[in-house]
């Protein structure tokens, strides 16, 4: 039973670790791993994972309970414990009384041996503590949970977000992408780069929106809900992984059928000045795609 609580520890710890070091260097093989984190960050995500089974190899030097080791030392117990310790002095007796006294000085040392053998074997016992069910439960529970996460990571194909999560994670308020350096190429009037996250950026801070008016975009996004009859293009924007994925969304307007939500899109056409002051894309051509192989933009 002691046996396979150790296999088991083991199997959570550098089991599970080395596994998803496996599926991310695979990944970055494969060319996939950008659908998981920024590019700009696989190096690192890779060299940790070789670093990682690396690691994992020397781990099988180490005997099993090896985690459980306390490495603290027993003192004088184990001095006592292999008798050598407190050995009296030999001395030559000289009278009866004294060759009384060397064998009862030689009795206390036994005794003060088996005692100390006494004490490390009660030492070890009081290191056992029996565990409660419950908690025996719930360390079984996450452990399966944990083991089937990682067993799905092998078993599923990677995949991007969904435009139902994007369309979760829209707060309403457009976050900021690219910061200070796309804002000041924007008005510079230097949107030629743009992607969906630099013109969301430019639309939500432009002080003088009649300065984008007549600006040629071609981008590519998947589709969600709009306003006033039209829809809008959307992109997720990676930071650094897809846990902080935020959708950048830009409002088209156009001619033609709006596209079911989630379609992937390439649209044509212009950036047009609304009577209001609001800035859209005038859509001439709305091409339907399949999902591009780098569905994010960084």
């Amino acid at each position: 039973m002691r046996k396979s609580g150790y296999i088991g520890t083991r199997w959570l710890g550098v089991g599970l670790a080395a596994v998803l070091a496996v599926v991310t260097v695979g990944l970055a093989a494969t060319g996939r791993l950008g659908l998981y984190i920024n590019p700009d960050s696989a190096w690192f995500a890779v060299s940790m994972s070789v670093f990682l089974l690396l690691g994992a190899v020397a781990s099988f030097a180490l005997p099993l309970g090896a985690e459980s080791d306390h490495g603290h030392d027993h003192g004088d117990g184990r001095a006592h414990a292999d008798g050598r310790a407190h050995e009296p002095r030999r001395i030559a007796p000289s009278s009866q009384e004294s060759a009384e006294n060397l064998r009862s000085t030689r009795a206390s040392a036994k005794s003060v041996s088996g005692s100390g053998h006494d004490r490390d074997s009660d030492h070890d016992h009081a290191h056992e503590h029996p565990r409660h069910p419950l908690a025996f439960a719930a360390t079984v529970a996450g452990g399966v949970a944990a083991s089937g996460v990682v067993v799905l990571t092998l078993v599923l194909p990677p995949a991007s977000l969904s435009a139902e999560l994007a369309m979760s994670r829209d707060v309403g308020a457009t976050p900021l992408f690219g910061g200070a350096d796309t804002i000041q190429l924007a008005s510079t009037g230097d949107t030629s780069s743009f992607g969906v996250g630099e013109w969301a950026t430019a639309f939500a801070t432009a002080t003088n929106p009649d300065a984008f008016d007549g600006d040629p975009v071609q981008l590519t996004g998947f589709v969600t809900p709009g306003a006033d009859g039209g829809f809008d293009l959307t992109r997720l924007v990676i930071t650094h992984c897809v846990i902080d994925a935020q959708p950048a969304s830009l409002p088209v307007v156009a001619a033609s059928d709006v596209p079911d939500t989630g379609q992937w899109v390439t649209i044509t056409g212009t950036v047009r000045s609304s009577s209001d002051g609001r800035l859209v894309v005038d859509a001439a051509k709305v091409d339907e795609i399949a999902e591009p192989e780098d569905p994010y933009e960084y």
